[in-house]
């Protein structure tokens, strides 16, 4: 029985939940008041809702088809996979676009699909249907596109004219892992489509020699998604496959996705999901080697087994680490050595250092700047204050540890 609209939107968007590289910042800024059309971004990102289970809700979050020729072992909807299928035809993505944007439900759309028949037809589709919203409903809201790695690069290259963002998901932190559970998939396929997308990328962003202007190509940049747990590599491993992929595409981000189990699943995978908090170390490391000038293996390097402490955030685990390297005076430190001080974020330091030009700073300036005193006073000397002996306290790791729970027995 062919399945109503409303049917097919329920399995198609819940299917979509397993795919966490969801974003909408970064791109330009473009407003339909000025330019005639329909939709606006803004340029420093469109605001989030989240559902409780983490997916974002603010863009229109579908798969064009959860029918899939690939037999990945951690995909919900590998070929082999008994769940409900459902299909999209390209015009009514169009219309759901359209109609629950005028519906002030969404301000844009973020497209993925298992692959029917080939690659290329499913790319031809997917950017058939940004090539209608942009070119025929002129919509000027944002558009995230998850691309097919074997696709043919003039596929590629349209769906850049037309999206904000390209994603090419790597899956797996290794090509051992990608081999063993997605044999169908070349890891060689994927990279090289990643550099690709990327010299498209930078000579869109030189100015030509005609107009001095830039053009339009994939402005918020491309990203990439690593499924944690399923391959048993440690964060060690996650952490220097990210950092090769920031250097070497220019990616703008790079989303980790605790597995999660799924039914009639492979016997090679494991039975119980990861705990979210290792997915939230991992953003966070991810994060102090992108803004904070930390390399992986500084983070990494005295962790058990390649594992992030699952107690404490990544910075303050360094830091109780490598305590010889504080107290931190917040009066004459150099902005790289404030932004390895636990508690302390980029928009603070740059407060500290400005503000530090016009008189010395005691730990109350610190406290009227939103930072928690009773993380950063162990590590940081400051006008009228000094750690003295508490840096070198033997119990310092207790102070910061989460205190034990008592679990309820009903």
């Amino acid at each position: 029985m062919k399945k109503s609209l409303a049917e097919r939107l329920a399995i198609l968007s819940d299917a979509a939940k397993y795919d966490a590289s969801c974003a909408s910042s970064g791109t330009v800024k473009r407003d339909s008041s000025v330019s005639g059309g329909l939709g606006s971004t803004e340029g420093s990102g469109i605001c989030h809702a989240y559902a409780p289970d983490g997916r974002c809700i603010s863009l229109l979050k579908i798969l064009l088809t959860n029918f899939c020729i690939y037999d990945c072992a951690y995909c919900v909807n590998r070929s082999s996979s008994n769940v409900e299928r459902a299909r999209f035809t390209a015009e009514e993505v169009v219309w759901l676009t359209l109609e629950f944007y005028r519906r002030n439900y969404i301000e844009g759309l973020f497209l993925s699909s298992g692959i029917i028949r080939s690659s290329d037809y499913t790319m031809e589709e997917m950017v058939r249907i940004a090539r209608e919203l942009r070119l025929t409903h002129n919509f000027r809201g944002y558009i995230h596109l998850k691309a097919i790695p074997e696709a043919s690069p003039h596929l590629m290259e349209e769906a850049g004219l037309h999206a904000d963002r390209l994603s090419l998901n790597i899956e797996l932190p290794t090509d051992s892992g990608i081999s063993r559970f997605a044999p169908e998939k070349k890891p060689a396929n994927i990279r090289r489509s990643m550099a690709d997308l990327r010299l498209k990328i930078e000579a869109a962003d030189e100015p030509t020699l005609k107009t001095r202007k830039r053009q339009r190509f994939v402005p918020a940049g491309q990203s990439t998604q690593m499924i944690v747990g399923a391959d048993g590599a440690n964060d060690a491993t996650i952490l220097a496959s990210s950092s090769r992929l920031y250097s070497s595409y220019g990616l703008k981000r790079v989303y980790y996705s605790a597995f999660s189990p799924i039914p009639d699943a492979s016997k090679n995978l494991p039975l119980i999901k990861p705990p979210l908090m290792r997915e939230h170390r991992l953003y966070q490391a991810d994060w102090l080697y992108r803004f904070y000038g930390f390399g992986i293996e500084e983070i990494t390097a005295n962790q058990a087994g390649g594992m992030l402490d699952l107690n404490l955030d990544p910075k303050l685990a360094w830091a109780l680490a490598n305590r010889g390297e504080f107290p931190v005076d917040i009066n004459k430190a150099e902005r790289e050595r404030l932004l390895r001080v636990p508690g302390l974020g980029t928009k603070t330091v740059k407060a500290i250092v400005s503000a530090r030009r016009f008189r010395r700073l005691r730990l109350d300036d610190l406290s009227r700047l939103g930072v928690s005193i009773k993380k950063v006073r162990s590590f940081i000397a400051a006008e009228g204050w000094s750690p003295r002996r508490l840096i070198d306290r033997p119990d310092l790791r207790a102070m910061f540890e989460p205190q034990p729970e008592q679990l309820s027995l009903l």
